[in-house]
């Protein structure tokens, strides 16, 4: 990726080169390859920004992307799926900067597009850590928080331990009563590299778009799946993912009982990975929830029907 430009970032602090495409000179090289404008134009928006936190000795450069203008509405802060990055937000996003909500996409950390050559800890309590500092440190306002698949564990966990910083939930076709990483915890770590060596195949992408997904054609599924694994080609991914399987995972249905914020459940009726029927038993754990299910909808509803999510947010929000 030949670096033309230096370009200064939105929060002033760093600069940032870019590619002759405008990507940051920090995404791997492949974003080339992706033909999704949606997926394009977001990738261009991602930045770092530095977040101290007190288990490395060097703030981390956190990949997120940042609002264009902060409003006096509550902030809405997208996390994503597991093994994941905010590019799950490329249609999404748009819309709702659209709808005139201040927008944060959020990697979580261990994945997405943040440095970690340091090889920080990426376990659960790290990346509750992690989301603090750089909300503290960035937004400083009482949140919605919006977790898909995996990232509603990491939704409820942070809930549960800073309830002062949000004010609403949207758990999205939640990943909420798996019991960690069950037994892959407790391997080898030579045997885990193999394991998640194999997360970042084609073939087990593609797969799993298969599987995520009510619809779609062969070659969407194929771009689809260049987006999902980018951030595996980051040289650091195998270290960070290691870490967070073998560090035990997120367990969070006891935490459950302690989400007093109104929160809206999303659940695509079709989803073949998560059944729907979670939906109504998450519904029934949350008194204080309103649940929709989306019809003729995959797994991830806010990249196979976006504009239901939105507008199902915007309706929650204001």
């Amino acid at each position: 990726m030949r670096v033309l430009a230096i370009a200064t970032t939105s929060c002033g602090a760093s600069r940032v080169r870019v590619s002759e495409n405008g990507f940051p000179s920090f995404l791997p090289r492949e974003v080339e390859k992706i033909r999704d404008p949606s997926a394009r134009e977001l990738a261009k928006r991602i930045e770092r920004i530095p977040v101290k936190v007190g288990f490395s000795e060097t703030s981390i450069m956190s990949s997120c992307v940042k609002p264009m203008q902060k409003k006096g509405l509550e902030p809405i802060v997208l996390l994503h799926g597991f093994d994941s990055s905010c590019l799950e937000w490329r249609y999404t996003y748009p819309l709702l900067e659209n709808a005139g909500l201040e927008t944060w996409a959020v990697d979580v950390l261990g994945w997405g597009f943040s440095d970690l050559e340091p090889l920080p800890a990426c376990s659960v309590g790290a990346k509750r850590e992690h989301l603090y500092q750089l909300w503290r440190s960035y937004i400083d306002r009482p949140m919605v928080l919006v977790g898909p698949s995996l990232g509603a564990a990491v939704a409820i966990d942070f809930a549960a331990n800073y309830p002062e910083a949000v004010t609403k939930l949207v758990l999205i076709d939640a990943s909420i009563y798996a019991k960690g990483t069950g037994n892959m915890s407790t391997l080898p770590r030579v045997v885990a590299y193999t394991g998640v060596s194999l997360l970042k195949s084609i073939p087990l992408r593609l797969y799993a778009n298969f599987l995520a997904f009510n619809k779609g054609s062969l070659n969407t599924f194929f771009d689809w799946t260049n987006v999902g694994r980018l951030h595996c080609l980051l040289p650091w991914w195998e270290d960070a993912t290691v870490d967070f399987m073998i560090t035990g995972g997120y367990n969070v249905a006891s935490q459950i009982k302690q989400i007093k914020q109104k929160t809206l459940i999303l659940w695509g009726e079709d989803d073949k990975i998560i059944s729907s029927t979670t939906a109504k038993r998450l519904h029934d754990e949350l008194p204080n929830s309103i649940l929709h299910i989306i019809p003729e909808c995959g797994h991830i509803p806010h990249v196979e029907n976006p504009k239901f999510v939105v507008e199902s947010i915007v309706q929650f929000v204001t």
